[in-house]
């Protein structure tokens, strides 16, 4: 037996001795000579200041590149790039451009390669990027509060009149719950492959997204049937309010990674549309609470548990991080929300057989269908 394990060891060594064979010898090398190297770069980010444009780019070429000229608008400028020298495969470089740049103005980036191969970007609005300045980060933080934490105290409101309504009204507050989270995990998911085409391919942010999230669904199930039992009351809450936290950091993230760069007009609009979005997340955390164990202090810890994320989100998108950890937020996200739909559906489903009531009552089937008309109406309003 200890033999048969250690023998484990004999292809770990011809894996090795395969890797390193065709390292030293490249044995088919020759069937692309002379071709050019193929060359990719990604304009992960551009900051604005008084001084000018700071771009980070990475590279994902067959060979190192090397970044020969830069113009903006049309016309040829003056860079520096650092570190200097070509650009290695996945490395990044900060490249600074002195410009002149009009508020409120579009902007065109192109960088040119040795080779001749070109990449562009647009800067559709110029304004100057939120710095590191205490105010800076308090207008941040603010955007987080009134998109996070303020619309879930909201939906909170609605709680006591849905139960006033006995089993119906719960019936419905359950499957709105249910069709609010359905929206939530399409509508991540789809962020979250969006903000994955601007990463270079070679990191594939794009499996990173399906695969972190259904590692993450894996994950969040098995520790909530840890004791042999589905989570149910304050215990599903947490898990929903935990989904729903992941969800809004990638939110935050997207968020003030547009004001930073930009992209964003009427920011005040945003953040309201955005509030009005997330009231019915409130809704969700309280759903499978009974109304008579319901506290304070423990809706206000799972107020700051869903709606925290935003903030820290909101502060730290401001300073442009890379595109691919918000893909990777979102596809969290998304697995922990896929988690809280399955325990939540099997809550459901659960009562209505104990109740010997079809789970297609009226009722619930309203619910999901208010859900997601809600989370569609008010999703016009908060593209980023």
């Amino acid at each position: 037996m200890v033999l048969r394990r250690i023998s484990i060891i004999v292809p770990i060594l011809m894996i090795a001795v395969l890797i390193g064979s065709f390292l030293l010898a490249q044995p088919f090398d020759y069937l692309s000579k002379g071709a050019p190297p193929g060359e990719e770069l990604k304009i992960e980010s551009v900051r604005i200041d008084d001084a000018g444009f700071h771009a980070s780019l990475r590279a994902a070429g067959s060979e190192p590149m090397t970044i020969a000229q830069v113009q903006v608008d049309g016309a040829y400028r003056d860079f520096e790039q650092s570190p200097q020298g070509p650009i290695g495969y996945l490395s990044s470089v900060r490249v600074n451009i002195p410009y002149p740049w009009i508020t409120g103005e579009t902007h065109h980036l192109l960088f040119i390669t040795s080779s001749g191969t070109t990449f562009e970007h647009t800067i559709d609005i110029a304004v100057e990027t939120p710095g590191v300045v205490v105010t800076d980060f308090v207008g941040l933080a603010l955007i987080g509060l009134f998109v996070g934490i303020v619309p879930i105290f909201i939906g909170y409101a609605f709680y006591p009149a849905l139960m006033s309504f006995g089993e119906p009204g719960r019936e419905f507050a359950m499957a709105l719950t249910i069709g609010l989270l359905a929206f939530l995990l399409i509508d991540t998911l789809g962020e979250g492959l969006e903000v994955a085409e601007k990463v270079v391919g070679a990191l594939k942010a794009d499996l990173v997204v399906w695969l972190s999230a259904i590692l993450t669904t894996l994950v969040l199930l098995a520790v909530g049937r840890r004791k042999g039992r589905p989570p149910e009351g304050p215990a599903l809450a947490m898990f929903i309010a935990i989904g729903i936290g992941v969800h809004n950091l990638g939110e935050g993230l997207a968020i003030g990674a547009s004001l930073a760069v930009g992209e964003v007009a009427l920011a005040s609009f945003l953040v309201l549309g955005f509030a009005l979005h997330n009231v019915t997340e409130g809704i969700a955390i309280s759903t499978p609470i009974q109304r008579e164990s319901i506290r304070l202090p423990q809706l206000s810890w799972l107020a700051l548990i869903a709606g925290g994320p935003a903030i820290v989100g909101t502060m730290t998108g401001g300073l442009s991080i890379s595109p691919f950890w918000t893909a990777l937020a979102f596809g969290v996200g998304a697995g922990a929300i896929l988690q809280v739909i399955v325990e939540v559906g099997g809550v459901f489903l659960r009562r209505s057989r104990d109740k010997s009531l079809p789970w297609y009552s009226a009722a619930s089937l309203a619910g999901f269908g208010v859900g997601v008309a809600i989370m569609y109406a008010t999703a016009f309003v908060v593209r980023v």
